[in-house]
């Protein structure tokens, strides 16, 4: 811009500020290096020069394109720290109708008055609300402003009248009142504060979320819906993610938002569109934070178990719903478990983070722990009765084959997580998760609960019934079967056949000696499993000689 048409903007000349602010914002529409802005003080002139417009109510018409300029500034994370922009702000925010004033001009229900918005005064709102966003992003002191002037006191009425004054407030408002809402809880923690407790946010949120799904029961839901919702979820996430409220309240609010997640899973859940998988992404994320007496709840009961006895044999025949199981809708289980398939297969094929399974796998472990039938559902899908063990239990592309091979992972929290995942559809038995998953894979959760010796943790809450998982073929290769390995291991020479005596006994002080000086060098550590069940190092190897006779009687008096 040169030094012409900025003069021309300063002294407001309406002939030609149109088309100078047109060529300016398609010039710059992409601009993100402003080292050229900032010689001879042009950005904060031109900043100065396009809010002597806004400011201007006689020049209305023009003040959409204006604030796409200034939307383009407000990426000059530089210019925004060293000038002083608290008043244009102020102006922002009246612009976008969430400042101090907005909110205290309601009516007396505490909801914004009634106003009908021209496609002129909601382009307005909505570029304001852009550049608010830019400047909550770029600046705390504009996030703290935000919060003395009650921008989330407005954007909360304003939620809360939503389905009245959907005509007042288009989609594009709504989807930006959402991003600014996030900004100023992911950014703030005061906001967070403020709005859980004091706003009772939460409970606003879940509501809307709720009529917006019930509105759209029997129609699609259109992609600036579903771009809303996910935002309204990562709001929700981040008001969640460290509660305020006493318990009893929040696991009362944490009830009706889990039955609107399962609605929103059950709605979603398909996954035919990248849109609705960002949909489920963000429902999973926010169920990690609910409380797991709070995650049955996402399971519905199905007709059929309101038929009564006589009529048993009926309900068994004939299903209620498309995965019903133990006469409960499971079908938000399914959801999270093709997802996590889902997933999985994107990760070996993209090489994806591993975290990005983690919340998935933190909500079914909370799921498995907190309901019976939620447990015996997930078993029955990832730890279905073994009949093929020929076959090491990490190779393949089955659910458990996946989890195995996790167990052996560097990435902690991914290994941990199925870890106890498998433990917890094992009921913690340590025989049965040897079974499933083999001793070799699972010695690192042994160690950590203390449980080398292949005790059963004492303490556990499941139920007394044994679901024997045992099936013909597994009993025909049980005495092939090799615990370490998790599979029937293959006969093998014997390595010491043909071999004297006395070639045995050097052969065995040569591994000796292999063994010492690797402990010597720090290469492992030798260690014993003590009576809590955890192991403990040994100064030497011949220790390991000294202590098996003792090791060799408490097994048998285990046994």
């Amino acid at each position: 811009m040169d030094a012409e048409q900025l003069k021309r903007l300063e002294r407001k000349e309406t002939a030609h500020i149109a088309d100078i602010l047109t060529q300016f914002n398609t010039k710059n529409a992409d601009l993100l290096v402003f080292d050229s802005f900032h010689t001879d003080n042009l950005w904060h002139d031109l900043w100065l020069a396009i809010f002597g417009i806004l400011d201007d109510e006689s020049l209305s018409s023009l003040h959409a394109q204006c604030l796409n300029t200034v939307r383009i500034l407000t990426r000059d994370e530089f210019s925004l720290q060293t000038h002083y922009i608290e008043q244009e702000l102020g102006t922002l925010l009246s612009l976008a109708r969430i400042n101090g004033s907005t909110s205290s001009n309601s009516d007396d229900d505490g909801t914004l008055p009634q106003l009908t918005l021209s496609d002129g005064e909601a382009d307005v709102i909505a570029e304001s609300l852009k550049c608010i966003c830019n400047l909550v992003y770029q600046s705390a002191d504009c996030r703290r402003q935000c919060l003395r002037q009650h921008s989330l006191d407005a954007i909360v009425k304003r939620l809360n009248s939503a389905t009245s004054c959907a005509t007042r407030y288009p989609s594009t408002l709504e989807y930006y009142d959402m991003k600014l809402l996030f900004l100023l809880t992911a950014l703030e923690p005061t906001a967070r504060t403020r709005l859980q407790i004091d706003l009772n946010g939460l409970t606003y949120m879940t509501n809307w979320l709720d009529d917006k799904l019930t509105e759209s029961a029997t129609a699609a839901v259109s992609d600036e819906q579903l771009n809303i919702i996910c935002e309204l979820l990562k709001v929700m996430f981040t008001v969640t993610s460290a509660p305020d409220k006493s318990p009893n309240e929040y696991e009362i609010q944490s009830l009706h938002l889990t039955g609107v997640l399962r609605e929103l899973l059950l709605r979603f859940g398909n996954l035919s569109t990248e849109r609705e998988r960002a949909v489920v992404t963000h429902a999973i994320n926010l169920l990690t934070n609910i409380s797991g007496s709070c995650l049955s709840e996402l399971l519905v009961k199905c007709s059929n178990a309101e038929t009564g006895t006589e009529n048993e044999a009926v309900s068994v025949n004939a299903k209620c719903c498309a995965v019903c199981f133990e006469k409960r809708n499971v079908r938000s289980l399914a959801v999270l478990l093709d997802y996590l398939r889902g997933g999985l297969a994107q990760q070996e094929s993209e090489a994806s983070s591993h975290e990005l399974l983690s919340p998935v796998l933190t909500v079914l472990v909370k799921c498995a722990r907190s309901n019976r039938t939620m447990r015996h559902y997930l078993r029955k899908e990832i730890l279905p009765p073994l009949k093929d063990v020929s076959k090491r239990p990490e190779v393949g592309n089955e659910l458990r084959n996946h989890l195995c091979r996790f167990l052996t992972l560097p990435a902690m929290i991914l290994r941990d997580l199925s870890a106890e995942l498998l433990f917890v559809l094992c009921k913690e038995d340590v025989g049965r998760m040897i079974k499933y998953t083999g001793y070799g894979n699972a010695a690192g959760l042994f160690a950590k609960r203390g449980v080398l010796d292949c005790r059963r943790i004492e303490g556990t809450d499941y139920s007394s019934d044994s679901e024997d998982s045992d099936t013909e073929e597994y009993k025909q290769q049980q005495q092939s079967f090799n615990p370490v390995l998790g599979c029937v291991e293959q006969p093998k020479r014997n390595p010491l056949e043909g071999m004297s005596e006395e070639q045995k006994e050097y052969e065995a002080l040569q591994l000796v000696n292999l063994l010492e000086q690797l402990r010597k060098d720090g290469i492992v550590q030798p260690a014993l499993i003590d009576k809590d069940g955890k192991p403990q190092p040994l100064e030497h190897i011949l220790q390991l000689q000294e202590e098996l006779p003792q090791q060799q009687f408490e097994q048998k008096r285990k046994t």
